[in-house]
Formats: C-alpha cells, structure tokens, sequence
C-alpha cells in the first residue's frame, strides 16, 4: 500500500525537473537484442522456471547459469500451473508462439521499426526469452527510436548522462569534495607547482561541513537522503520475496537490488517534489529484470541507467495519481477511478449499481492499488510481464488500457461479485483470484470505449 502521497508544487505540470527532462528527452533509444535465440519450449528459461504461485526464478546467484539452458530442454514442454490456467502446450500453441516470435524477431531488425505494426504485435504478448521483449518495452516506452541507426549513439550519450547523474548525486558530499579536489590540485601541478614544500590546509566552506545544520548544506541533504534511502532498502527486502532474483543473500540478488535501490534514490533526489513513495519499487522490478536478464550483454550490463529512463517515462503517465494536491482535480487519482465506474457503468449497469449502491464497495478501497501500482501487487510476475505487453503497446497510453484491464477484472468475477455482500466482495477485489491472463485481456479490449475520452500519450 502506498504511503506518503506525493506533493506536487504545480497542479498543471507533471512535475520532472528541467534535469530530469533533458536526461529523459535524450533517452531514445536501445541496443539491437538477439532476437530469436529461443524457442518458447527450447531453452527458454522463463518457461523452465514457472512455479505454481508465480513466476519462479530460482536460479542461483552465478550469472553463468542465468543463460545456460537446460540439457533436455527441447525434449519437454513444461506444464504450466500459473493464473492462465492452461494445462499443457498443444501443438498448434507451439507453432503460433514460434511464428510470432518469428513476426517479432523479423521487425525489430528492420532498419526503420513500424511502431503501429510493434504496437499489434506486442499487444499479443511478447515472447519469453530471446531479448525480445527487452527490446520492444524501449520502443514502445519511446526511449529507443524507429530508427536502428540512432540506437548506438543515444544510448551511449544517454547512459554516460546516468553514470555522470549518479556520480554528481549519490556520493556522499565528502567523497565529492575529496574527487573534485584530487582533479584542482592536479590542474594546479600542470600549471606551476613547486614539487616540495609545506602542505597547505584546506579551507571547508560552512556548506561543506558535516556539523552545518543549514538547509543549503550539502551534508543536510546528504542526511535527508539517507532517511529515503533506507525506506528504499526496507521495500526492496520486500520486492518479490519469492524470486531469487530479488530476495535473498546471494551476490546476484544484492547486486539487483543495489542498482534499483540507486535508480529510485536517484529519481528521488531529481524529483525533491516528488521524491520516493513507497510502491515505486513495484513498478520498477519487472523493468529491471526484463533489461537486466537481456540475452545481448552490453544491454544486459546497462540494465540500470536503461531501466532509469524507463522507469522515468512509465511514471510520468501516471505521476498525478500521487499527488495528494492534485486528488480532486481532473488529473488526480478520484478522476481516474471515477473514470473506471464510468467505463464500468457502460459496459454492465447491472454490476455497477450492486457494487455503487448495494454492498458500496468504493473503488478506492481496491482499484487505487490496482491503478497506481499498475497491477503488479495483483497478479503473478510472468502474468505481469504478460499484461504490461498489452499496457505499453496502447496507442492511448497505458493508463487509457490500465482502465480497461481494471474493468475487465470486475466482469470475469461478475458472478462472485454479484452474489457477495460488502466484506465478501472488498476481500474477493483485494485478493484478486486466478484468472485466464489471455481471456481477461481480451475482454478489456472488447469493451466500450471510456466514455471521458481519457487518452494520454506516452
């Protein structure tokens, strides 16, 4: 549940600092991924990995085994148990995954990417494996451009832009002090500096000191920093528990959590308007593990300062959502779940006026959770993934097709809802129950159109 809502100084504005604007106005682009190195039921480790209660990645900590498959892997189709219910893969499942991870393959190495046809592709599901999907989120999220030619360069200037933010932000003020002065005193040797002499003390300024209880001092905000910091650690101990990749001791789980708890600090630093709420490290996990378990290495070892940006653009469609200012305006977190009774109210009269009128379950009691964490507390980790394909890949933004999703979830559980009194249905919505993934997607995209027009763009 989210804490601390977020206070915006300006109601109109999305609130991202000039900084942070021209850092994400730069960030467009992404490496090529190799594409078609799996089948679904090849070496496809994702598949390998499914869990009954999620999307298990319980792998050990060693980067090697990561990408090393599996010695009889393309002798077995693993049942799999998960929200989508499906006993086994068919056959015919198996030609039509490895066709449009063909499809997908083919157009994300063209030189000039059709974002209308991606948009299409993708909306189906993204396959597992391969790099594929990593490739297509920057697309679709607008930080990688159509053109292939631009990748290289963009993302080189691009991540040397992160690495210099974070090297100007996150150190601690006296290791700052310490480099910047490291870097005079050899401009000064350069010039004209006799090789012996006395040593001269140097002159720490009142900003500078550690004891300064100035606002303006760079060790008071070093302090306010670590207060969010260590929040940031606490919430990441609690990211995915169930999935090695996240949790646990080993080198590979600390490494993951240390690059996204700097990307979060980061973003809180840019943002003091903003800075973190708790729940951000929801939202940033299934980015971070799609880039950083990219099969192209050079993209997979800048997963952090490419999932910054990312994560950066995601936000910033839903940013308002947080801002306790801005609850009540027509870009606040009220409108939107207003908006979801009005499409609810459209699309089936007879469920809305049980839950408005009847049990009066307020969609703030389920459906905030739902929106501001983009349904990533809701359902399984590989089911997430599955959804966010159809999220990024909206042409009305991703909050236009969150809506519908939120939606569709009222009415594949129509039954159970309409025969449940208040406490039966408030719990039925906060632990929402397995679900045919594919069934609820395509129900949200058959709905009627969101009658307030909302359309945002990426």
């Amino acid at each position: 549940m989210l804490k601390g809502k977020l206070k915006l100084p300006e109601a109109a504005r999305r609130a991202f600092p000039d900084r942070l604007g021209s850092l994400v106005m730069g960030f467009d682009d992404k490496d090529d991924e190799n594409g078609g190195s799996d089948l679904v039921f090849g070496s496809g480790e994702e598949l390998e990995t499914f869990q009954p209660n999620g999307f298990g990645l319980d792998r050990e900590s060693d980067e090697d085994e990561e990408h090393k498959p599996s010695d009889d892997s393309d002798l077995r189709i693993r049942q799999r148990s998960d929200k989508d219910g499906a006993s086994s893969v068919s056959v015919s499942e198996i030609i039509a995954a490895d066709e449009k991870r063909s499809d997908i393959a083919f157009e994300l190495s063209q030189k000039e990417i059709n974002l209308e046809k991606l948009q299409r592709l993708a909306s189906l599901g993204l396959p597992d494996g391969g790099g594929l999907r990593a490739t297509a989120w920057k697309l679709l999220l607008g930080y990688l451009p159509a053109s292939r030619d631009l990748w290289e360069k963009e993302l080189t200037e691009n991540r040397l832009k992160y690495a210099k933010l974070k090297e100007e932000l996150l150190l601690s003020p006296a290791e700052y002090t310490r480099r910047k002065t490291e870097a005079l005193d050899a401009m000064e040797q350069d010039v004209d500096s006799p090789a012996d002499g006395p040593l001269t003390r140097q002159e720490i300024s009142q900003e500078d000191h550690p004891l300064s209880l100035g606002k303006a001092s760079a060790w008071h905000k070093y302090f306010q920093d670590t207060e969010i910091a260590e929040q940031i650690d606490r919430d990441l101990q609690r990211t995915h528990p169930d999935l090695k990749f996240f949790s646990g001791d080993s080198s590979l789980s600390r490494k993951n959590r240390e690059a996204m708890r700097s990307i979060l600090l980061l973003f809180a630093k840019l943002n003091p308007a903003i800075r973190y709420v708790q729940g951000m490290n929801e939202v940033l996990a299934p980015i971070y593990y799609i880039f950083s378990t990219d099969t192209d290495e050079q993209n997979a070892e800048n997963a952090e300062a490419d999932s910054f940006c990312c994560f950066v653009r995601l936000l910033s469609d839903s940013v308002d959502h947080f801002c306790q200012q801005l609850d009540n305006s027509s870009v606040g977190i009220h409108s939107t779940l207003s908006r979801l009774v009005e499409l609810l109210k459209a699309n089936d009269e007879e469920l809305w006026r049980h839950l408005e009128f009847t049990t009066k379950v307020n969609p703030q009691f389920y459906a905030f959770r739902w929106i501001t964490l983009l349904l990533t507390q809701e359902f399984n980790f590989h089911s997430i993934m599955r959804i966010w394909d159809t999220l990024l890949s909206n042409t009305f933004g991703v909050q236009e097709m969150l809506l519908r999703v939120c939606c569709a979830m009222l009415l594949c559980i129509k039954s159970r809802l309409l025969s449940g009194d208040f406490a039966a249905n408030l719990k039925l919505l906060q632990h929402y129950p397995e679900i045919n993934i594919e069934h609820l997607l395509q129900v949200a995209q058959d709905l009627s159109p969101d009658t307030s027009s909302f359309r945002l763009s990426m």
